[in-house]
């Protein structure tokens, strides 16, 4: 609604010696976007009046501009006359309101697509005309011609600075938005910091989310070429600070960028020890550059997700992913994980199967479980909820055949027969293997709450991408980001006091040992051991619940060698030892587990070291697993120049004499042996 003020002044004011028709759809019109402010008004009047005086026209055009924000509308440049430099030069301007004209007419255009936006011109006749004048040598701008008369309603104080015209960000603020950006935050959370820092409530900065994602955009329209050279530029630039930091890419036949994958040192530093499983995720995509993007997680000791990598690709092929896999496996010295988990990407497995054939690979329950409510919404409806608690449950049976009877009735009694995901679903299911499945439940590496974790990871430095060229620093700058958040929370584990629960010396020492989200879990089985019951049948120990009179898991112990070993296999896919092997070893007066089976990756470390050999524990398999991690690391670094290449040639040479004079032990025989038998358990 219009102000009393307003009503009041709606007549039009006209120089009758500069009278002439206002066309506001003249053809000889220009359009401009308002200037910087530069508000330098000449009077204290508040509303425009014929003949008043101006030293410049955008010192009108601000004068005008503040009225009409008071007044519920907004105005742009119209009509001039005159050119600067030609003539006279600029002799007259027209200011007319936002909603002046009418829509013009575009012509279609065949095979072009059409925004058809809405516009919201109705033909207010509202203007205010300046002209140009010269006295005394002196030029000056006066209103010759006003007119407030508008046709539609004008809007309330708390709506006018929505309109276009008055969303500004300044250069200062265009600045902030970008630095924001690099690190990774959101659009939301940059504006809600922008909001504390200039003191004003939520929503009410001069501009809007909307507006900041336009600026965003904007430095994202640059040529894909030019943007390739800088992103390859910035890798290069950090490699130079950084010689850990690694990378990789490739160019396809016209010399663009295909593909390109990176990590940094830090990363390839936890991979040595806790790169034994691996989720890859390449569910995501560079929406800004219509990219594919693979991501590299694990778990560290403390049961928090660690970054190993990143890639970027073009296409999602065979090609690609065996070439990701490959540099990958290049950064971290040729070591493939024990164990890689991604969705059901047919392309990927095969790519698995081709380049890393020694690992095994596996289906990763939560980024299939995100595609159940697209799958089963629409045919089960409210019973949705009530069938995916049926499913989870029957990821708690004891075998595969008792899966299988149990899916067969619950497919039955929610009527899905017909539904085309189920015969996938279940065909997906023998491809997981329910011992291996529950164990990676247990460690954690697929639980709801690491998924998130692990999304909330990866969605930091995806909300806000500037520019490709930056998207590496972004990422840096999430995994520091997380890697100081993890260390924190390192600290808080290690000053909470633990609980002994059985007051058995195995888990007073093994509390010692473990981290303590690994011992909790460690815990778990020792109290449930409590509710087995072990017979000894020649070599082996049979293990089943007290309730049971049938069944149960076969252990073998050999006390002498000191190896332990459970047909459930859980030590060997969650590197925690069962409660059936935890149940012999009791039995058996064992007081202390054995070395082995409290693995590195599960210790009280901060951050792989090659004083691990010294230190963490006596070990032979972990001490011979790290000299390999550390020949692997020689080799790397050696072959990186001439000159490094024949300092370690020399120095190996020596080594290797001094090794090879040294006596080796008569129980030398036995402990090979006895490593080789425990990498096959592995």
């Amino acid at each position: 609604m219009m102000s009393e003020e307003t009503e009041n002044i709606m007549v039009v004011y006209d120089d009758h010696s500069e009278q002439r028709s206002l066309s506001l759809d003249d053809t000889s019109s220009t359009e401009e976007s308002p200037d910087e402010s530069r508000f330098s008004l000449e009077t204290n009047d508040a509303i425009p009046y014929i003949g008043q005086r101006f030293t410049t026209h955008d010192a009108a055009y601000d004068f005008y501009s503040e009225f009409a924000k008071r007044n519920g509308f907004s105005i742009r440049r119209h009509r001039t006359e005159g050119k600067d430099g030609v003539g006279k030069g600029l002799t007259r301007r027209y200011f007319v309101c936002h909603r002046a004209g009418n829509t013009p007419v575009k012509a279609l255009t065949e095979n072009k697509p059409q925004r058809n936006r809405k516009s919201s011109r109705c033909n207010c006749q509202a203007y205010m005309r300046i002209s140009k004048t010269t006295e005394m040598g002196a030029a000056e701008w006066r209103v010759t011609g006003f007119g407030n008369n508008h046709n539609h309603e004008l809007l309330e104080a708390n709506q006018v600075r929505f309109l276009p015209a008055y969303r500004t960000i300044s250069d200062t603020d265009k600045s902030r938005i970008l630095m924001f950006a690099k690190t990774g935050i959101s659009v939301q959370q940059m504006m809600r910091l922008m909001e504390l820092e200039k003191c004003v409530e939520p929503g009410y900065l001069p501009f809007t989310e909307k507006d900041v994602r336009n600026l965003l955009q904007s430095f994202r329209k640059v040529d894909p070429e030019d943007e390739s050279i800088d992103l390859l530029k910035m890798c290069r630039n950090i490699k130079d600070k950084d010689p850990n930091f690694q990378f990789q890419y490739t160019l396809d036949l016209n010399n663009r960028l295909e593909n390109i994958a990176w990590s940094y040192a830090s990363s390839i530093r936890s991979y040595e020890v806790f790169g034994d499983a691996i989720v890859f995720d390449t569910t995501r995509r560079l929406t800004a550059f219509d990219m594919p993007l693979g991501i590299w997680v694990g778990m560290n000791n403390y049961g928090m997700p660690c970054f190993f990598g990143c890639v970027l690709l073009r296409e999602e092929n065979l090609r690609s992913f065996s070439w990701a896999l490959k540099a990958f496996a290049g950064f971290m010295n040729g070591k493939a994980p024990q164990t890689i988990l991604t969705d059901q990407n047919m392309c990927l497995k095969e790519a698995i199967s081709i380049e890393m054939p020694t690992t095994k690979h596996a289906l990763c329950i939560w980024l299939i479980v995100a595609k159940f409510p697209s799958w089963f919404n629409a045919v089960l409806g409210e019973r949705y909820n009530e069938w995916k608690v049926e499913f989870y449950r029957l990821f708690n049976m004891e075998s595969i055949e008792e899966f299988e009877l149990g899916w067969r009735d619950m497919v039955a009694s929610f009527g899905l027969h017909t539904n085309r995901h189920i015969a996938s679903l279940f065909a997906l299911r023998s491809h997981w293997a329910l011992p291996y499945l529950r164990s990676y439940f247990f460690a954690g590496m697929t639980t709801a709450g690491h998924a998130k974790s692990i999304n909330a990871f990866i969605q930091r430095f995806l909300s806000a991408q500037t520019r490709l060229s930056h998207f590496v620093e972004q990422v840096a700058t999430a995994v520091d980001f997380k890697d100081q958040a993890g260390e924190q929370q390192t600290m808080q584990q290690n000053i909470q006091n633990i609980c002994l629960k059985t007051g058995a010396p195995m888990e007073s020492h093994a509390a010692i040992i473990l981290t303590p989200f690994a011992f909790s879990k460690l815990q778990e089985q020792l109290v449930l051991a409590a509710h087995y019951a072990s017979f000894q049948m020649d070599e082996v120990f049979l293990v089943r619940h007290h309730t049971k009179l049938e069944g149960g898991r076969s252990v073998y112990w050999s006390p002498q060698e000191g190896i332990i070993s459970c047909s459930c296999h859980q030590f060997e896919f969650s590197g925690i030892l069962c409660r059936h092997a935890l149940r012999v070893l009791s039995t058996g007066n064992c007081f202390q587990i054995p070395e082995r089976y409290l693995p590195l990756r599960w210790r009280r470390i901060s951050t792989p070291s090659a004083k691990l050999l010294h230190t963490s524990s006596s070990d032979h398999a972990e001490r011979v697993q790290l000299l390999q991690n550390m020949v692997s690391t020689l080799i790397t670094e050696s072959a990186k120049s001439k000159d490094r290449l024949n300092i370690a040639t020399d120095q190996v040479s020596m080594l290797l004499s001094r090794i090879k004079e040294h006596p080796v032990p008569s129980s030398g025989t036995r402990e090979i042996a006895s490593y080789k038998r425990n990498l096959d358990y592995r």
